[in-house]
């Protein structure tokens, strides 16, 4: 029998008061896709940053073809042929597509670069590929999942034998996800093994060979795709039985928080909606039809050329964000990492800064109090940590999803804008996050949410507005909401 590509046996590890990883055993065979699923905190990305050599493991091997890899570091890792694809991508904006592929490690010809030779060796792992890219094409101008194949592509050059792939999917587009999944197809042929990491348990039958299970720093079973239900992989994922997913009781109201007419941007074009007070109200469509730019006008962040905007019946002018915040208008962007999160301060500072300023004594920070409101929400919204000083970075994303909700709780809000809320964020935190959406609605909030997940929109939503094309479609009311009647709508059948 030949070994397997990667073996990780009795994986431990532990941090300040979090023992995250507790005898952990994972294989990977050549040109397989092993799917890796778990709750946030699981342990997940902490197996994969011990082998990714991000962090060391306390005890435990690590074999790959059966002889111990020795991974203590980055480089060491990178040189066993390990490559890690994060969900949020790093790459160099403005360089170039094989500027990115090569950095740090450019070919230097006379004492210069030789850009000749990273841009025909770019070229030439792009096509080996089949991808649409060039070489010579500036970052910043691609799209998420264009990036996405950047990094494929990155891995490959690196001559990567294992290729992680976190979270990929969470930000494209159905025809970029089918896209990806033929790149990794590709892959596996060329006898790569890869670690899927995903909590969108429906891609796996499409995608994956074999599903490993963790709960609680463990792995806890290892199955053929096909042997084992979805229904039980959130089982053992939770070590519950998750019922009532979607936990929402509809009572909005006849008031009216928030209209807009006639608002047009650079970016969308003659918007007119109203949001009730208690209502969710969705917003769907394919990416790049609008949704967030809609947000992005409301709140000050792109400047509006025309169109009106009515709080409370009253117009009012936003020009900037800080002026929508002060309205009581609150805001969760997509990307909790780059827009929302001070990633190395603690728990208890991500969740105060909206409300700072009632803590202010003269110059002193009233720590009693701060500490008293970061307690309450907490217990109000059950946030796992080891303690208000945890850095808000070794949470787990549905964690730090809750301490942002928080922030915006306590800062009494009237409005409350969500955009992709349950990104990134596995079943059983989901369900909380539904949870508390329901909660927070039959308070009277009024509640915007832009979701890519039509289960999602079509279940927690009163009324759902269909965006293409920077404009609005169509408005679906309740009775007639369906996915089927919002992909109509989305692509204009």
């Amino acid at each position: 029998m030949k070994p397997y590509l990667l073996e990780m046996r009795d994986i431990h590890k532990r941090f300040p008061g979090v023992y995250a990883l507790r005898g952990v055993d994972l294989t990977l065979k050549k040109g397989e896709v092993m799917a890796l699923v778990g709750e946030n905190g699981a342990g997940k990305s902490t197996v994969i940053n011990v082998l990714g050599g991000i962090y060391v493991k306390d005890r435990g091997e690590i074999l790959i073809d059966g002889e111990d890899a020795h991974i203590d570091g980055v480089l060491s890792a990178r040189e066993k042929g390990i490559s890690i694809i994060h969900q949020e991508l790093i790459l160099v904006p403005y360089l170039s597509v094989a500027e990115n592929i090569f950095l740090n490690r450019e070919p230097v010809k006379g004492g210069l670069v030789d850009f000749d030779l990273i841009y025909s060796e770019a070229q030439r792992f792009i096509d080996e590929l089949g991808l649409n890219l060039r070489a010579t094409d500036q970052v910043a101008s691609l799209t998420v999942a264009q990036q996405q194949m950047v990094e494929i592509v990155k891995a490959v050059s690196f001559q990567a034998r294992i290729i992680v792939m976190d979270e990929p999917t969470s930000s494209l587009s159905d025809r970029e996800i089918e896209a990806l999944f033929t790149n990794i197809r590709t892959l596996k042929s060329k006898g790569i093994g890869i670690i899927y990491i995903s909590h969108r348990l429906s891609e796996l039958e499409q995608i994956a060979d074999r599903v490993t299970i963790f709960r609680d720093g463990q792995s806890v079973g290892s199955y053929q795709v096909g042997e084992i239900s979805q229904d039980e992989i959130v089982r053992q994922m939770v070590g519950r039985e998750v019922v009532n997913y979607y936990t929402r009781t509809f009572c909005a109201t006849d008031q009216t928080v928030l209209e807009v007419k006639h608002l047009t941007s650079d970016k969308v074009q003659d918007i007119s909606f109203q949001l009730r007070k208690g209502e969710i109200l969705g917003f769907a469509g394919l990416v790049g039809a609008g949704r967030t730019e809609v947000v992005k006008a409301i709140l000050g962040f792109d400047p509006v050329r025309s169109g009106e905007i009515r709080i409370d019946g009253q117009p009012v002018q936003i020009k900037r964000p800080a002026q929508a915040y002060a309205r009581r208008i609150g805001f969760i962007p997509e990307s909790r990492r780059e827009e929302s999160l001070f990633a190395l301060q603690s728990n208890r500072f991500n969740l105060s800064i909206r409300v700072l300023s009632d803590f202010i004594h003269g110059c002193f920070v009233r720590s009693a109090k701060e500490n008293a409101i970061a307690e309450e929400y907490r217990d109000k919204l059950s946030i796992r940590m080891a303690s208000q000083d945890t850095l808000i970075q070794n949470l787990s994303g549905g964690n730090q999803q809750k301490v942002i909700i928080s922030r915006w709780l306590a800062a009494k809000p009237k409005i409350l804008i969500m955009d992709e809320p349950t990104r990134g964020i596995d079943v059983g935190a989901k369900a909380e996050i539904y949870e508390l959406m329901n909660q927070l609605a039959s308070e009277g909030l009024a509640i915007l949410m832009i979701s890519s997940e039509l289960p999602e929109v079509i279940n927690m939503s009163d009324r759902v507005i269909v965006m293409r094309e920077g404009r609005i479609s169509r408005i679906l009311e309740r009775d007639s909401l369906s996915q089927e009647e919002i992909m109509r709508y989305a692509v204009n059948i």
